[in-house]
């Protein structure tokens, strides 16, 4: 491999393993017809599985483990708090279509730092949130195959850091600019 970005276009199926236990479903599904696509080198993915798919080429296949220690790091209870139903007020009302158990909302903090959070639970005063990554504690099972694997154009890094950069300001990433927040990236 030269080290030029990379064009990658992977269909993989995601088996998340927490506590020495695999789901037999797949947490997440990138196939053929919806792949998952990204340039390397450029910070988009885990580094874990960049490295597990950089060097292989069309029509390889893959099969391997990223500990969560090198995906989302260990489930952290630290990160979980009570806040007042007034964060999520909109003139004075809770928008239940956004908030509600299990959703990932965009967050910002105090300096202006942007996050995601799950909700956890809604009660009569406070809204349980997670700032925990929806993947953390969880060791990432990736099985697929390599679409595609080639250099990068300088128009696709362009395009590329130009989304980033129009995208930063919700704390990055067009799920997030969507409200989908990033936690919808999975393991990658």
């Amino acid at each position: 491999m030269t080290l030029d970005n990379r064009y990658i276009t992977v269909a993989y199926k995601l088996y998340t393993i927490e506590d020495g236990e695999e789901d037999e479903e797949p947490a997440e599904v990138a196939n053929r017809r919806h792949p998952f696509q990204f340039i390397s080198k450029l910070g988009l993915v885990l580094p874990a599985f960049e490295a597990g798919v950089a060097n292989l080429e069309r029509g390889d296949e893959f099969d391997f483990v990223i500990p969560c220690k090198d995906a989302y790091g260990e489930f952290n209870e630290e990160l979980m708090f009570d806040v007042p139903h007034s964060v999520f007020m909109i003139d004075g009302k809770m928008d239940f279509n956004y908030i509600y158990e299990g959703a990932i909302v965009p967050m910002q903090g105090e300096d202006g730092s942007q996050f995601n959070a799950t909700i956890i639970e809604i009660k009569k005063d406070t809204v349980t949130i997670d700032l925990n990554h929806p993947r953390a504690g969880q060791d990432l099972h990736f099985v697929g195959h390599v679409i595609d694997n080639r250099p990068a154009t300088n128009e696709e890094i362009s395009e590329t850091l130009n989304s980033m950069s129009e995208c930063s300001g919700c704390g990055g990433g067009c799920e997030g600019c969507n409200g989908g927040g990033c936690g919808g990236n999975g393991g990658r």
